[in-house]
């Protein structure tokens, strides 16, 4: 397994993903590494070069960089020389840190989308209350606007993934909608329920609404990219808000709320780590011709190791050759 690595993406690049990739290189010794960005700065955190080859370059992407035009001027940035490889057949996988649009947009023009995929989607997997399995959830914006055809090849391309990675043997797949009644929500939602409806290939479960998502009534559900985005900004800053106001009533409740806390530091930290959807991995471009995977920008070493085991089933699972051939034997 070869994985390209934009070593240079990210808010705490290249320190954070060169570390994730030491962790990561313990559990799978196997797997070659490419580095791509600035060798002086990523062999400060090189502890082991097994493996591991460094491919130098100055240019990187911004965060502030229009995505299309980065990818089209910075002909020698790290993550276009990373997905370049992957085009080439010299890397199996492309990982980032840095600008997600900009991201897209390679996987786009790069490494190429499945013949028979109209929109590649982005897709992660968010938890689940009260158990580890969690829900795989796309779009997540890669696309502002979809069609119905759209949603059932996302249903098709979730499914795929949750049996082949999260090793689900028959994944319930859900339409997000304002409503569970079959005559509910906008024309794209009711005539996308038509279409999941009649497709054998999944197990279509009907419509899901938000507050049902951390409940896992559904192991896949499948939504526009301007809705599916608006909800997982709404379901990070709902966790974030609430854990803030859980601290700002344990420090102003005085001693008792104080000794309180301490009593529950174990539960809460197992809330903490619950609801930290970054354990799961990152989130995919799904539809491409390769895994091309997106973590946070902020993410640390342990979120880039946690990546990178993901993009380690997902190769050893060959879930894109297996959706390559569904969709292009169907041509």
């Amino acid at each position: 397994m070869r994985i390209a690595v934009d070593a240079m993406g990210g808010d705490f690049a290249p320190q954070a993903m060169v570390e994730g990739v030491m962790l990561a290189k313990k559990e799978f010794p196997e797997i070659e590494f490419q580095l791509y960005g600035k060798e002086a700065e990523i062999r400060k955190y090189l502890t082991d070069e097994t493996n591991i080859t460094i491919i130098h370059t100055d240019e990187k992407i911004n965060s502030e960089d229009e995505p299309v035009k980065a990818i089209r001027r910075k002909k020698q940035a790290s993550m276009v020389l990373a997905a370049q490889a992957v085009k080439d057949g010299s890397a199996d996988a492309l990982f980032s840190a840095g600008n997600t649009g900009a991201l897209l947009a390679a996987g786009l023009f790069i490494v190429g989308r499945i013949k028979g995929i109209e929109r590649p989607g982005l897709m992660s997997t968010l938890p689940v209350i009260g158990t580890e399995k969690g829900f795989d959830m796309l779009d997540l914006g890669a696309n502002a606007e979809n069609k119905p055809e759209h949603l059932l090849q996302y249903a098709i391309l979730g499914s795929y993934y949750a049996k082949n990675v999260r090793k689900i043997a028959q994944p319930k797949v859900g339409l997000l909608n304002n409503g569970t009644e079959e005559s509910k929500g906008n024309e794209l939602s009711k005539k996308a329920f038509e279409l999941l409806q009649a497709n054998e290939e999944i197990h279509f479960i009907g419509n899901v609404e938000a507050r049902e998502l951390l409940e896992g009534r559904a192991d896949v559900v499948v939504t526009d990219g301007f809705t599916g985005n608006a909800v997982l900004k709404s379901i990070e800053g709902t966790a974030l808000g609430m854990m803030k106001l859980l601290k700002q009533a344990i420090l102003s409740s005085g001693i008792k709320g104080k000794v309180g806390a301490l009593l529950l530091k174990d539960g809460l930290s197992d809330l903490k780590e619950q609801m930290d959807y970054a354990k799961h991995g990152g989130a995919v471009l799904f539809g491409l011709k390769a895994p091309v995977i997106k973590t946070h920008g902020a993410a640390k070493a342990d979120a880039v190791a946690a990546t990178i085991r993901q993009i380690h089933t997902m190769l050893a699972s060959d879930v894109v050759n297996q959706l390559v051939a569904h969709f292009e034997g169907e041509r």
